[in-house]
């Protein structure tokens, strides 16, 4: 027998997004006209963008991109919308200074997020800025100084704080619905198998290859717009390249760990230990001549708090999710009275310890495209300027659950363990701390906090 959410709470969904959604949702559609500029105009960027558009008190000032290409696919998007043509730039600095925008969205790579998030609070913009925070520790820290230094309001885009199932999860756990927790486990698994490599090519006419590389490493390019998902590096590889990202921990994991700590109110672990390699997708290759990712196709994480409760990831890349229940994303909460799992297409469900009593579910609320909830996020990012509160993806809380990743990265890249002092931002290891940073390419300059 199962339940829905309305059976067992006095409390529907109906009024707690009444409650605690409504609020934002209507001041965002004050009379204000925000100036938006976009930088990194590709698929996610103009998911952002419209989300932004569709709440009526944004407009589309700039979009800003190294790659011609996208830009002329966003300015044809936004054509088919009736939006007035935007101002066209490369480099995102040119942008910031000549366009002054009131808002910059930064849905670039993850190597690009704390240079371009930092000059624009310094041109004055608030920022919504995409997950992970930022590609090393240090850069987050001084993401957190610029923001607190420039007085801005920066939204990150973990937007599963502002799906209606997700917040509902929260207030069950939180009415201690699962009892005593004794465990967390954060999972992505997908099928997949052996990565062949692909051959490096030219970069494509209109796309400035160096500057997208800018402070990371200079690789070979290899690519295809036509087919995005093909395993090359651009447009949307990058994720499991580790030069410009975190692989599946830094790209998947972010949204899940950040659940876990929001809903929990966890903060830093005290130490993490992570294992993890490629035996099925192949020793990463890199040649003159072709290259592949070099991301883990599966790895282990657990985290450990001052008070002994540990909380793991897994994610694997292969063997897909043939025995194990329920969707193959998301968090389980494992409780003394049952397990609750949350997750992202399906919504979430309660499975009682107790066998006699029924099974729980609250089905998905989620917006299109690509079911998120983008425009709620946005709306929430709208008031908090607005009031000058916090956003519900604040800054602080999306570095802390940023940086519980890149720890996960670091010591599965060390081969051992590592401490964690989060006061002193610190591993008490010099060979781990060497590693909460690492040199920029080029005239780039690392941020200092």
């Amino acid at each position: 027998m199962n339940l829905t959410r309305r059976t067992f709470s006095r409390t529907s969904l109906a009024a707690l997004l009444a409650a605690q959604n409504a609020p934002f949702v209507a001041r965002a559609q004050e009379a204000r006209t925000f100036r938006v500029a976009l930088i990194g105009s590709g698929w996610w960027g103009m998911n952002i963008l419209n989300a932004a558009l569709d709440g009526g008190a944004c407009e589309a000032t700039a979009l800003c991109d190294v790659d011609e290409r996208m830009l002329s696919k966003a300015v044809a998007s936004l054509e088919k919308r009736g939006a007035p043509k935007p101002k066209l730039y490369k480099d995102y600095r040119e942008c910031l200074a000549a366009v002054k925008p009131d808002i910059a969205i930064v849905a670039t790579p993850d190597h690009w997020h704390a240079l371009a998030m930092i000059e624009a609070c310094r041109q004055g913009a608030h920022v919504y800025v995409e997950k992970p925070v930022s590609h090393t520790i240090l850069e987050g820290r001084a993401m957190l100084s610029a923001a607190a230094r420039y007085g801005r309001v920066v939204q990150v885009g973990t937007h599963r704080r502002a799906s209606p199932h997700n917040r509902s999860a929260r207030e069950f756990v939180q009415a201690g619905k699962l009892g005593r927790l004794g465990l967390i486990k954060c999972f992505v698994t997908y099928g997949g198998g052996p990565e062949k490599p692909k051959r490096n090519i030219e970069p494509p006419k209109g796309l400035d290859w160096d500057f997208w590389c800018g402070p990371a490493p200079l690789r070979p390019f290899c690519g295809d717009l036509d087919n995005a998902w093909g395993g090359g590096i651009h447009p949307r590889g990058f994720r499991m390249f580790m030069d410009y990202a975190n692989g599946q921990l830094g790209d998947w994991g972010i949204h899940w760990v950040d659940q876990a700590l929001w809903i929990t109110g966890r903060e830093a672990p005290v130490a993490c230990h992570s294992v993890g390699g490629r035996p099925v997708s192949g020793p990463p290759v890199l040649t003159a001549e072709e290259q592949t990712s070099d991301a883990p196709d599966h790895q282990l994480a657990t985290w450990t708090f001052a008070d002994g409760f540990n909380m793991t990831w897994e994610h694997r890349r292969f063997a897909g999710n043939p025995h194990e229940k329920g969707e193959n994303v998301g968090v389980h909460f494992y409780g003394e009275r049952g397990v609750l799992h949350l997750g992202w297409q399906k919504g979430w469900t309660f499975y009682p310890a107790n066998p006699k009593e029924p099974v729980v579910q609250e089905d998905a609320q989620l917006g299109q495209p690509d079911g998120q909830n983008i425009r709620e996020l946005f709306a929430d990012f709208l008031d908090a300027i607005r009031t000058g509160r916090q956003p519900l993806s604040d800054l602080a809380g999306a570095h802390r659950a940023t940086t519980l990743c890149l720890l996960g990265n670091l010591s599965l890249r060390l081969g051992r363990s590592v401490r964690w002092d989060e006061a002193k931002e610190s591993t008490g290891d010099a060979e781990a701390d060497r590693l909460l940073r690492r040199d920029y390419r080029g005239p780039w300059v690392y941020p200092t906090a």
